[in-house]
């Protein structure tokens, strides 16, 4: 099923910022062990408000300020 015109590029749109949620919330996931419940939760509800760019650089904060590698 193919779609055609700006509906088409609002759907793929639609579709890989839900795969760029999932795969944050994934990662987030992973390291709910080395981050705080604050943290954890606040980083979670950015992103699932929309937020995904910001909660991704707050992620990265963190990581860096533990010394920590991250995917």
């Amino acid at each position: 099923e193919r779609y055609y015109g700006t509906f088409a590029q609002e759907k793929d749109e639609m579709m890989n910022e839900q795969n760029e949620l999932t795969q944050f919330l994934k990662t987030l996931k992973r390291y709910k062990h080395r981050l705080k419940r604050q943290e954890l939760l606040t980083l979670r509800g950015q992103a699932l408000h929309g937020n995904i760019a910001g909660a991704k650089k707050g992620f990265c904060v963190l990581m860096e300020e533990r010394k920590m590698q991250y995917e």
